[in-house]
């Protein structure tokens, strides 16, 4: 049993992503009456218990674990990514971090959170002076932040549904329209008419379609940000392991012709610029030039010291009687040593240190 579960128990894990999140949540929203406590108190267990499934204890997959290898027997459930369940249940296949349902928690999560963000600094405001919140987000709706809170709670359901979470949310909603109309009242018998008109013209939670617009902009930019950074990252890692170098004679022996024919410009071009330093008559500019292809004379050094190492290689696995670029390496090392004598002795002239 505990081997097939060797993917979760990092109860430390659920101990920060709750806390990290739940202090965000407390820094924008700071309840105060106890209804505002009851509030953030659920929705701190939800978002304990999400992360409980997440990294302590799968239980959701745990209790419908029959089913679920009944329909897909091929599938390992009590992986970590199995956890990802609309990836799975609807077969998309490959890695569930870029798929499109966690794709599209993204929006709603980070949404959420910039919503949350962004409707602090205008109801802070309003609070100090003592005004109607309606610039900003609130121009849009009358609460922005608990249009946040369903927004981060909707998209970790879209990323790692979980029973306790699914009976949760609906019950959080519920509350979250209960303590809307509960502010309202309040607002009214504090700020008056100049509440009721922003009321009238300003709807509850769904903007109107040209700020649904604007939103949606917003959104979209959300979904395809993550979207193109992972699919990067994917190319970069299959990039690399197509890179290594494969050990058979053939891809060996053309990976080392690339080298030495990389190294072989290298040094000539030097050389070439040595002969150029000939000509030159000011020793201070002299001076300068030795100075800044010494920097060269090193990188170039580097680089053929590991040349040199796979040359020691092939001497000590046998493989240098088969090995068609030897005679090119030992010539490019000799001209090398050439060039290194030549720059030797201009710095010698120059007074310049290497």
């Amino acid at each position: 049993m505990n081997g097939e579960f060797s993917d979760y128990g990092l109860w430390s894990l659920v101990a920060i992503n709750s806390l990290i999140f739940i202090v965000f949540a407390y820094s924008f929203t700071r309840p105060k009456s106890a209804r505002d406590w009851r509030a953030f108190g659920a929705f701190s267990a939800f978002l304990v218990a999400l992360f409980t499934e997440m990294y302590g204890f799968p239980l959701t997959i745990y209790l419908f674990s029959g089913w679920l290898s009944s329909r897909f027997p091929g599938v390992n459930w009590f992986a970590h990514d199995s956890g990802h369940l609309l990836e799975m249940l609807f077969g998309w296949g490959g890695n569930p971090h870029i798929g499109p349902f966690h794709s599209l928690s993204a929006v709603f999560i980070l949404g959420g959170l910039i919503l949350l963000a962004l409707a602090w600094r205008v109801v802070y405001r309003a609070q100090r002076s003592h005004t109607v919140a309606m610039t900003g987000l609130y121009a849009m709706v009358r609460h922005p932040q608990y249009v946040a809170f369903i927004s981060i709670m909707f998209g970790f359901l879209l990323q790692w549904p979980t029973l306790p979470t699914l009976v949760m949310f609906p019950i959080l909603v519920y509350m979250y329209l209960q303590l809307a109309r509960r502010e309202e009242r309040d607002a009214l018998a504090d700020l008056g008419e100049e509440y009721r008109i922003y009321r009238d013209r300003t709807p509850a939670f769904l903007p109107r379609f040209g700020d649904t617009l604007k939103l949606g902009a917003v959104g979209w930019f959300i979904l395809t940000l993550p979207m193109v950074v992972a699919n990067v990252a994917m190319t970069d890692r299959t990039i690399s392991a197509d890179a290594q170098l494969p050990e058979t004679p053939v891809s060996r022996s053309q990976a080392e012709h690339h080298d030495i024919d990389r190294q072989r410009i290298q040094v000539d071009a030097l050389r070439n610029q040595f002969r150029d330093l000939a000509g030159t008559a000011d020793p201070e500019v002299l001076r300068d030039l030795v100075r800044a292809h010494l920097a060269a004379v090193r990188g170039i050094g580097a680089a053929l010291h590991g040349v040199n190492l796979s040359l020691l290689e092939d001497l000590d696995n046998g493989r240098i009687t088969g090995n068609p670029v030897i005679k090119q390496r030992l010539q490019l090392d000799t001209d090398f040593i050439d060039v290194q004598l030549q720059m030797l002795e201009a710095a010698t002239q120059t007074g310049t240190k290497k």
